[in-house]
């Protein structure tokens, strides 16, 4: 009976696509997806830009470390909180909608930050951060628009903008702020955002779901019509296979997540790298998350498995704690750094096609924006956890941590039974 039902539901959703190409076309369907890659892409840049002038800005500002590290909770805890709103505004108001509050949203955060002429300016600057969500909302674009079958290849390609965020931010930030002024790269920030909140007026359909979407939308299965429900929270919590995979995700990167939290201090201290060497590291990492994301990532996807890329990332993860541990020199960990992008880069997607799917066409958004706030959870708790970790255990401790959290995770995969099925309504 199970495989009937998931073999109906899977058939639903094909004719769902078709829908998608009756409504839009099927060139009109791809152009609205490569322009939430764009969005993505210019968002994360600035998003990258924005970071990588912050700690010089606050200094200039005359806050200390302790402040600084203020600034950043602050940040991670509007982002955690924000997530799961955004989603459920998508879901309600469609993505076009979400999408232009988190690029508008964008715009009033760089505002703000070209004004922070003292520190409570600065901190005033976080508040927008509640909702700006760009990769979410291009998530949202593109899991309306893609059927199942091509929905782990097309959220992987949103790689390479993290990629081309992470390389084209840090330069720009350097560049400007060098050359031009510390303030520069926030007026640029405010410009490149309000040209992206017209590209989603423009470029984007005011409807992006398929008409029997809008059908189920309509009758969801949502009990609250708030945009914030613990209620609601825990109903997507108790579909098929959605708490164990979401455990997975969580907890799978969360020692990686820790590492990377103290990566400038340990850079620093433990790698004796310059402020110049590792914005070169992070351009690596940069390089990287665009070859795994758009050579490997979407051909894995169409051969295989959820199932077994889900059990493979948490591998692979698990062998990259080991390396970790055993690391000495900067070398060591380029070496590492390729499995750990592929298993970062493997996980993130898979999890997130998977936790989609698990779930009723009208809560994908609220789903998105569930799996947007691991990341804010992990710089919240973070600096504590990690500074403790780095401090009494030293860095061969993230590895070790790493190791031991997938090694168990993966046994747990290799046991259980989660039905992966697509549960749509």
């Amino acid at each position: 009976v199970s495989t009937m039902n998931a073999k109906t539901s899977s058939g639903g959703e094909e004719e769902a696509s078709g829908m998608r190409n009756e409504t839009l076309g099927e060139a009109k369907r791809r152009q609205v997806i490569y322009v939430a890659y764009m969005i993505a892409a210019l968002d994360l840049t600035f998003l990258f830009m924005q970071m990588g002038i912050m700690p010089y800005l606050a200094k200039s500002l005359g806050l200390d470390s302790v402040g600084f590290g203020y600034l950043q909770t602050i940040f991670g805890v509007l982002q955690l909180v924000g997530g799961y709103i955004f989603g459920r505004f998508a879901d309600q108001f469609g993505a076009r909608a979400a999408l232009i509050l988190s690029c508008a949203s964008g715009s009033i955060f760089f505002l703000l930050m070209s004004l922070s002429t003292s520190i409570p300016l600065l901190f005033l600057s976080r508040l927008p951060a509640v909702f700006m969500h760009g990769m979410p909302g291009a998530q949202k674009v593109i899991t309306d628009m893609t059927a199942p079958s091509q929905r782990a290849a097309a959220l992987g390609r949103l790689g390479l903008c993290f990629g081309v965020g992470i390389i084209a931010g840090s330069a720009m930030g350097g560049v400007l702020s060098t050359k031009f002024g510390i303030y520069v790269p926030t007026y640029v920030g405010l410009v490149g955002s309000l040209i992206n909140t017209l590209i989603a007026m423009v470029w984007i359909p005011s409807q992006t779901k398929p008409k029997s979407d809008h059908h189920m939308t309509e009758h969801s299965t949502s009990r609250s019509g708030s945009l914030f429900s613990i209620t609601e929270i825990l109903r997507l919590m108790k579909f098929p296979g959605v708490m164990e995979v979401f455990i997975v995700k969580v907890f799978a990167g969360l020692p990686i997540g820790l590492f990377m939290i103290m990566f400038s201090i340990i850079s620093m201290d433990f790698f004796g790298l310059e402020a110049v060497e590792s914005g070169y590291l992070m351009s690596y990492f940069g390089v990287l998350q665009m070859v795994v994301q758009g050579l490997v990532v979407g051909k894995l996807a169409s051969h295989c498995t959820e199932m077994t890329l889900l059990r493979l990332s948490v591998f692979v993860f698990a062998g990259v704690g080991l390396g970790m541990a055993l690391m000495r020199t900067v070398w060591h960990y380029c070496i590492i750094a390729v499995p750990l992008v592929f298993a970062f880069s493997m996980l993130a997607t898979i999890t997130d096609s998977i936790l989609t799917k698990a779930v009723p066409s009208s809560d994908t958004g609220a789903m998105l924006g569930i799996c947007a706030s691991v990341q804010p959870l992990t710089r919240t708790v973070g600096p504590t956890i990690g500074g403790v970790l780095y401090k009494q255990f030293g860095v061969s401790s993230f590895g070790y941590l790493q190791l031991v959290v997938n090694l168990g995770l993966f046994v747990y995969l290799l046991k259980s039974k989660i039905p992966l099925g697509d549960v749509k309504s």
